[in-house]
């Protein structure tokens, strides 16, 4: 049987080793995609991919069978919870203007770019698609070169063919693809999550592993309702505030 899969964590020797652990995998287990088997490696199997001794092991995970993630059943190994699920996050709807005000005025770094598969959390907004043209790119404060947030889009190629990679340095993707693409986008969806920084996040961010960040999600249509771009931005907890104005 196929085993659970947790990130690799980067251990700081100031901090309880079983705390590290425990939460270095409840992240894992909380950030799993819908397909990512329920049952966890061994004991002996984590210890060595985390690097503790058994014991340090065994006292996490018994953190998290109290916390009711996981259950351990003799001969048969310890599981994840199904029902072991991110509580449902806050959706918030703004006006075009406002998300581009909000992603504006940052220095822009492109990571990388180019055709990517459809991510299986992602495939529910480009049905017909099994690949899209991914941009991913790291922003940062113009005056002090601090990291603010990491943003990967996934765009539909059809969109896609019209962006110039130089517009994505000085302007954000909802701006490219409005005023440079010629996207009349109809409306976008917000989703923002209290995290915790993973591995590659917190090494992008600057920031300590497992540190609180905030986790965005910006869903692009156009006027037929297609979507034509997901936005998933990682953004530092102490750099980012979110205000939302309701007319009475």
């Amino acid at each position: 049987m196929t085993t659970f899969a947790p990130d690799s964590l980067a251990l700081n020797r100031k901090l309880p080793l079983w705390y590290q652990v425990s939460q270095s995998l409840r992240a894992s287990i909380l950030g799993r995609s819908p397909e990512a088997p329920l049952r966890l490696p061994t004991e002996d199997a984590l210890a060595a991919h985390y690097g503790v001794s058994v014991l340090t092991m065994r006292q996490a995970l018994k953190e998290l069978e109290t916390e009711g993630l996981i259950s351990r059943h003799r001969r048969r190994g310890t599981f994840i919870e199904p029902s072991a699920q991110r509580g449902a996050p806050v959706r918030l709807l703004g006006s075009v203007d406002a998300i581009v005000a909000q992603q504006s005025g940052m220095r822009t770094e492109l990571l990388e770019h180019g055709p990517t598969p459809v991510p299986s959390e992602l495939a529910e907004f480009f049905p017909d698609l099994a690949e899209v043209a991914g941009f991913r790119r790291l922003r940062s404060d113009e005056k002090t070169g601090e990291p603010t947030n990491h943003a990967c889009n996934y765009v539909h190629p059809e969109v896609a063919a019209a962006i110039d990679l130089a517009d994505l340095l000085r302007w954000p993707m909802t701006k490219v693809l409005r005023d440079a693409a010629g996207v009349r986008i109809s409306r976008i969806t917000d989703t923002v999550e209290a995290r915790l920084a993973d591995p590659e996040t917190a090494r992008l961010l600057e920031v300590p592993l497992l540190s609180p960040i905030l986790h965005y999600t910006g869903v692009s249509y156009d006027e037929d309702g297609r979507a034509v771009d997901v936005a998933r931005i990682h953004y530092r907890g102490d750099r980012f505030s979110f205000t939302v104005t309701l007319d009475a």
